[in-house]
């Protein structure tokens, strides 16, 4: 019978830092769980998860209540609500990351260096990870489920706007894997500012940081800490709108893309249209978007086909997270690639058009994790990348980049056995050589 984990709630310094101790201890020995009982365990937290359900969205609800009043953004807001669609939705992805590939203990090489000398690198669970993120209460259950099955530790922190939320479901979570055999302690949960801070101090203890959440929130974690940070600050994403594009497709896409949900990191907030299609597609695009409550800014090329407000230099280095889109008519496809490697946060930015040269020219020269040709740019995300879900969107040029799911919450260690070799045996005046022959 596992130890109970501690309660919920405020953490002094010193606390926190025994706090993450325990999570590395139980980390390690989840680490040595075969596959089949951490899939036990996700199937238990989705049990957990389903049976405190009116628990979990009651909570959610105070959370609303409270944001409410405190006139919490609009985006933020958004990201905050998790009503019994959204928090099902969520339960099927733990259920989901139960039917990936386990990503620890896989053998990347296996290498005779000489006679009984063999070389393994052997991927392994990083240890503890330390996830901070603004509302999106949901991504608890992703980031835990994600944590559990690549064998690691994760300590939670969410915003106060979530604390009655996260605080349920992490309880939840807890009273699931009691029931398996899996330490609970394994995923902790922090509810103040003051931990965040600590959190980020504590290098010796925490392998990992993964903030989501505004700019400034992310640009605040990766000035205050030594930790290794996984993330990205800004989501600026692009749809450029070829010559060659159908216009029908051009506009659906394009409203995906802003409207369906305009305060994730993935929607579009710039808008590029090439000269040559724009007095056929601005005013099509025009009308539509303002079906839907859009607010276009443009500049003075697009002011000459529709009448909208003028965008400025600021529009096109910022993340609205809201209905609100920046249009530019540019005269190439060279000009929009110059464009979004200038103004771009290196998230996702797409390309509609019929030209396959021109499609392959804008994949391969514009500089993001995520470029794509005739659909959405609301497809990067871990989920609909078939990852079960995602602990977050790394936009750094370092791997893992992109949406983040299990194989980004692992590393790899080199393990070599012998039978009393010694190094000097392979150098000096006469080494003997190597075989390096791979098994």
């Amino acid at each position: 019978m596992v130890a109970a984990a501690p309660s919920i709630a405020h953490q002094s310094a010193s606390d926190l830092k025994t706090l993450a101790q325990r999570t590395r201890q139980t980390a390690r020995q989840l680490a040595l769980l075969p596959t089949e009982a951490k899939n036990r365990g996700l199937e238990a937290i989705a049990l957990a998860l389903e049976s405190h359900a009116d628990a979990i969205v009651a909570a959610n609800q105070l959370d609303l209540q409270a944001a409410l009043k405190d006139d919490l953004a609009k985006p933020l807001y958004g990201r905050l609500k998790l009503d019994p669609t959204k928090l099902a939705g969520a339960i099927a992805g733990v259920r989901s990351v139960a039917q990936l590939s386990d990503p620890v203990g896989h053998v990347h090489i296996h290498r005779q260096l000489d006679d009984n000398l063999v070389l393994k690198r052997i991927t392994c669970p990083l240890g503890v990870l330390g996830v901070i993120f603004e509302s999106r209460p949901d991504a608890v259950m992703q980031i835990a489920s994600l944590a559990i099955k690549s064998g690691n530790g994760v300590i939670l922190k969410g915003g106060r706007e979530a604390v009655r939320s996260c605080t349920a479901i992490v309880e939840a979570i807890h009273a699931g894997l009691a029931t398996t055999g899996i330490d609970p302690a394994v995923v902790q949960l922090l509810t103040t500012r003051e931990e965040t801070v600590a959190l980020l101090q504590l290098e010796d203890e925490v392998d990992l940081i993964i903030p989501r959440g505004s700019n400034s929130f992310v640009r605040f974690v990766q000035d205050n800490t030594r930790i290794p940070v996984l993330g990205h600050a800004d989501g600026i994403c692009h749809l450029y709108v070829d010559a060659a594009a159908s216009v029908e497709q051009a506009i659906a896409i394009a409203v995906d893309s802003k409207v369906s949900y305009p305060s994730a990191c993935n929607a579009i907030e710039t808008l590029l249209v090439h000269e040559a299609i724009a007095p056929a597609f601005l005013p099509d695009l025009a009308t539509v978007m303002a079906d839907h409550g859009v607010e276009l800014r443009g500049d003075i090329a697009t002011q000459t086909h529709i009448d909208v407000a003028a965008a400025t230099e600021e529009d096109w280095e910022t993340e609205y997270s809201d209905l609100i889109l920046a249009v530019k008519v540019v005269d190439s496809a060279e000009g929009a690639i110059a464009h979004i490697n200038h103004y771009g946060s290196h998230h996702t930015d797409a390309i509609v058009t019929e030209n396959d040269a021109i499609a392959r020219l804008f994949m391969a020269q514009v500089d993001a994790a995520g470029v794509y040709h005739n659909c959405s740019t609301r497809f990067a995300d871990g989920f609909r990348y078939g990852f079960g879900a995602e602990v977050g969107i790394s936009t750094q040029h370092l791997p893992p980049r992109g949406p983040v799911g299990l194989e980004g919450l692992v590393t790899y260690k080199y393990q070599l056995v012998g039978s009393g070799h010694v190094s000097s045996t392979y150098s000096g005046a006469s080494p003997k050589p190597f075989k390096h022959q791979d098994l």
